[in-house]
């Protein structure tokens, strides 16, 4: 590959990921049903996030993704702990560019979408149950807690973001952005 079109790529992978951040931070404040703790289901904040993986692979979406994390904390944060704000921020976001691991792959955005929102599950899981347990009502474990309440907005808004993904108009305008992106 050309320098030219190496520098090319990578312009386009930055802008893409500046505007993919911008339309997530956007989508964020569309909270369809917003939880009393922090987090939101929203009108698909994460799928705009793992896009950049999908389009530009996992160094870009793993990188735009910590980034929409740090900007997600400054615009919106809680924070108790600097493991906290790793867990919930650096991680959770960054976890949602795993997508570009699975781009090439056939149903790569359905399996790179649930891969990603698991790890951003599972980043934030263990925030909840080690930092926010006294959240838990009385009584009730606070591992089972944290599970079903981030269960409740990031799955739930992963199994409406598959289904629209697997509609044939948006899957195959993905496609074929994708199809016209170079790598």
């Amino acid at each position: 590959m050309s320098k030219n079109i190496s520098k090319r790529n990578n312009l386009l992978c930055l802008v893409l990921c500046a505007v993919l951040i911008a339309l997530s931070i956007v989508l964020n404040q569309v909270k369809i049903i917003p939880m009393p703790y922090g987090g939101s289901l929203t009108l698909f904040s994460m799928l705009a996030a793992t896009l950049t993986g999908y389009f530009c692979g996992p160094k870009w979406g793993i990188t735009s993704g910590v980034a929409l994390g740090f900007l997600n904390m400054i615009y919106d944060g809680y924070f108790l702990h600097p493991v906290q704000i790793i867990l919930d921020y650096v991680l959770a976001f960054g976890c949602l560019g795993l997508s570009g691991l699975f781009s090439n792959m056939k149903h790569g955005l359905h399996i790179g979408y649930s891969v990603a929102i698991t790890g951003r599950f599972i980043s934030s899981f263990l925030s909840g149950f080690i930092f926010f347990a006294s959240y838990a009502p009385e009584g009730m474990n606070p591992v089972w807690y944290s599970f079903i309440y981030n269960i409740l907005y990031i799955w739930g808004e992963g199994i409406l973001t598959l289904i629209v993904l697997s509609l044939p108009p948006v899957k195959n305008t993905l496609s074929k952005l994708k199809n016209q992106m170079i790598r």
